[in-house]
């Protein structure tokens, strides 16, 4: 590759925002200066901010097997647009489920020639597959996935408590995560007949947040025993908080995640038959979602992750707008940076927090070094983006394969228009720019 600059007057150093040139060569970062060497081809980006991409490890791709929900070619094009340049992809919506190797190989031949991001991959862990963890760390995934519930597809079921401590047993020398869906199916509640499905309150009051804090006092009791790094995938409930904090001072090896969704989104503001607000767990109150920024602020809560997970539309149900029924996903690996900024900035919040939870935390859940802003022998993974800007999201804007997402019609803040993987230009002006540069990778980096 040429060697080339890029200049800017707010450019992420460690140190914070200061104008610098940064110099690429060979996919690297080679310089970080005042100026780059005479010769040397120079973009000027103005005050546009220069920083380190962004990694998502939340993303279910459903390839193979329900590519047409999405797919790598479409979900790595959107994770670019968003200025991502690695993603990790989740174990299930696809088919076959990554619980085997064998299934693992099948992903890997299916996203072949099609990544425009580097992507890595979750194994699972379901009742049953203990035998097959330490072949497919060996083969490259870099932790597993378990849901504490039903996970919506039949062929990931739920895995008890045996079947945890079975899989984090094998797990814990290995030095690899178990990443878990924390809600129990025992704390689900029967939804009254009277009940309307469509009213949005019916949907929430089914998955109560108690069932979320039980699963996450398991986990972390059962990560104790068994010393194995655990993580909470899409914390939604808040009043997890304290012990998740106390588990942290006690040394117990947890990490949390949180997503746009249950940051930006309250239960108040979601209208009866909006199917496309719903996940799981639910978007709760908007007492909730303030107390999620302050564990975020604080600490308690390490990342701010997507958990992309897109369907054929006509799984959300619009003509009924049954809550119940309708899928249960959110779409939005595109729009993650600007979701949460938008809401940071209304809290004073500054851009280097916001930039540090949507890069170094999943970085480190991965198993990949600290971004720690642009510097020298740093990869060559950029992206730059307008901060003031306000734009208005539109179907035609989203590059996913199904326009489908609660933020549609949205006034969101801060709009990535450049992104680089490895010194490659993969966006130029909003627009992909080709051939695909993505990646496999595969095993932890750390």
């Amino acid at each position: 590759m040429p060697t080339f600059a890029i200049r800017s007057r707010r450019v992420l150093l460690p140190a914070g925002l200061q104008p610098a040139t940064v110099v690429l060569r060979d996919g690297v970062i080679a310089h970080v200066g005042d100026d780059a060497a005479p010769g040397v081809p120079m973009e000027d980006l103005g005050d546009d901010v220069l920083a380190p991409s962004l990694v998502d490890t939340h993303v279910h791709v459903n390839e193979p097997g329900r590519t047409e929900w999405e797919g790598f070619a479409t979900a790595t094009r959107a994770a670019a647009r968003g200025g991502i340049t690695a993603l990790v992809d989740m174990p299930l919506n696809c088919s076959p489920v990554t619980t085997t190797v064998d299934a693992l190989e099948r992903k890997l031949a299916a996203c072949s020639g099609k990544l425009w991001v580097d992507t890595a991959f979750w194994g699972g862990v379901i009742p049953g597959n203990a035998r097959e963890l330490a072949p497919m760390v060996q083969r490259g995934v870099v932790g597993f996935k378990a849901f504490l519930c039903h996970s919506g597809i039949d062929e990931f079921p739920g895995s008890s408590e045996a079947d945890l401590l079975r899989a984090m047993s094998v797990l814990a020398p290995l030095s690899v995560p178990l990443l878990a869906h924390c809600e129990l199916d025992d704390a689900l509640m029967k939804v009254p007949e009277s009940a309307s499905p469509s009213e949005y309150r019916t949907y929430l009051h089914s998955r109560p947040r108690e069932g979320e804090d039980r699963a996450i006092a398991l986990l972390i009791a059962l990560s104790r025993q068994t010393g194995c790094p655990v993580h909470v995938v899409h914390l939604s409930s808040a009043t997890a908080l304290p012990m998740i904090r106390e588990a942290k001072a006690q040394g117990v090896p947890i990490t949390v995640e949180t997503c746009p969704h249950y940051l930006c989104l309250s239960a108040e503001d979601v209208p009866d038959g909006a199917t496309a607000f719903k996940c799981a767990p639910p978007i709760r109150e908007g007492s909730n979602r303030e107390e999620l920024w302050k564990g975020l602020v604080e600490g308690v809560i390490d990342m701010v992750v997507t958990d992309h997970s897109p369907c054929v539309p006509g799984l959300k149900l619009p003509d009924t707008g049954d809550f119940l029924q309708a899928w249960g996903g959110i779409a939005s690996l595109q729009l993650g940076l600007s979701a949460v900024w938008t809401e940071a900035r209304r809290r004073s919040i500054p851009m280097q927090h916001v930039l540090g939870w949507l890069s170094d935390g999943p970085r480190a859940l991965a198993g990949w070094p600290a971004a720690r802003g642009v510097r020298q022998g740093a990869a060559a993974d950029l992206m730059a983006w307008r901060p003031e800007r306000t734009f208005e999201v539109h179907e035609e804007d989203l590059v996913q394969r199904h326009p489908v997402s609660p933020w549609i019609g949205r006034h969101l803040a801060g709009d990535v228009h450049a992104t680089w993987l490895r010194g490659h230009r993969i966006l130029r002006d909003g627009r992909l720019e080709g051939p695909p540069h993505g990646r496999t990778l595969l095993g932890r980096q750390t």
